[in-house]
């Protein structure tokens, strides 16, 4: 039997198209793939294949994983491309030549990278938002944009700082939320899943969150409880893991690393978890809450392996001082507004708190070359 993915590829050209790749990552050079990654799954190239089993007998999602390969796909999808969910094959290509690039740059050329981790396979998804058909967010309520404050943006934002409130919660080393902990960001991403047969148990690299999943038909906690990362009950249907989730606080978004407008504690969750390769889980999640959104919304992403990945113990709290600078830094930038004023001078410039958002020196005495000896 002849059988086609939508690249024109035969499955025996497709395996030699993964030989390939896999003998130049293993000499340190990053190939660039001629395929998205997703049209290489086992699932995809036997519709019959399934994933290893416990030995209890549920499908196994145990081991270490990570979303450093979706880092490339947009969260929103851009508004010219439409209700298209795949890139066409030119697109195809120019992310995965970008991707090959990063990743060159970040194995064989950079000497530091400041932990910015860069995945090994490029995915052909256009967003990870995949409904609504347009692939962006819906319109948040005038009630939830009415909330809007200085703690939804935190350090990543212009102030002003007055409490340890106008900090997000992962400034402060509590959580990132249960998506803003999954979403793809610059380092951070990994995983791990453990399984008993009584729940599943995942725990987030990012600020050490774990959350444990009962799967033996237990109630939802009671509707008075609240927590961060709320009350969450799973079950198996087939070989996915349907995972229900409500309970929760109106303390956090679904923004990258937790940041933006908040949902309400109205907020519903349920996520699909299904090993579609030995290297790949795919992961849908669907929210719901009339408070904070006009429609409901779907993402999708992939959490793969990564060569070598480990997790190490996140001490986030332990010389974390953006709470105590920021607080320190407005009473600076105060004191400098009142010595100005009281010299008839124009107020000081006021930089961003976070060194991303601050601008570059425009004096190039301000840069030197590091490899100069100087």
């Amino acid at each position: 039997m002849r059988i086609m993915d939508p690249f024109g590829l035969t499955v025996g050209a497709l395996s030699a198209v993964l030989c390939v790749a896999t003998a130049l990552a293993q000499q340190g050079v990053p190939a660039v793939p001629a395929v998205p990654a997703e049209k290489t799954a086992a699932i995809v190239l036997d519709p019959s294949w399934k994933a290893p089993r416990t030995s209890w007998g549920h499908p196994s999602l145990e081991g270490v994983w990570s979303t450093d390969d979706m880092r490339s796909v947009p969260y929103e999808r851009p508004e010219e491309i439409g209700e298209r969910a795949e890139l066409t094959p030119d697109e195809f290509a120019a992310r995965a030549r970008r991707n090959s690039e990063d990743l060159d740059r970040s194995r064989n050329q950079q000497t530091f990278s400041g932990r910015n981790d860069v995945g090994v396979r490029t995915f052909g998804y256009t967003s990870l938002v995949v409904d609504p058909p347009n692939g962006r967010l819906p319109p948040m309520t005038d009630a939830a944009l009415a909330r809007r404050a200085v703690r939804d943006e935190g350090t990543y934002g212009p102030g002003p700082f007055n409490s340890h409130e106008d900090f997000t919660l992962y400034d402060r080393c509590i959580t990132r939320g249960i998506l803003g902990g999954a979403l793809p960001v610059s380092y951070g991403n990994g995983m791990r899943i453990v399984q008993t047969p009584q729940s599943v148990a995942i725990s987030y690299e990012m600020i050490h969150d774990t959350r444990i999943i009962d799967i033996d038909g237990r109630p939802p906690l009671d509707a008075g409880l609240r927590q961060y990362l709320g009350s969450s009950r799973g079950h198996w249907e087939g070989e996915t893991l349907v995972v229900e989730t409500r309970n929760l606080t109106d303390q956090t978004s679904f923004g990258r690393n937790g940041r933006g407008p908040r949902h309400s504690a109205a907020m519903t969750m349920t996520e699909r978890f299904t090993r579609i390769d030995p290297d790949m889980i795919e992961y849908i999640i669907t929210a719901q809450d009339p408070e904070a959104y006009t429609a409901p919304f779907t993402v999708r992403f992939m959490y793969t392996t990564q060569p070598d990945y480990r997790i190490f113990e996140y001490s986030c709290h332990e010389g974390n001082t953006a709470v105590s600078q920021g607080l320190s830094g407005e009473r600076a930038y105060e004191r400098a507004v009142a010595e100005a004023q009281a010299k008839g001078l124009p107020s000081p410039v006021r930089i961003p708190s976070s060194d991303s958002l601050a601008p570059l020196p425009t004096d190039e005495d301000a840069f030197f070359d590091i490899n100069a000896g100087e």
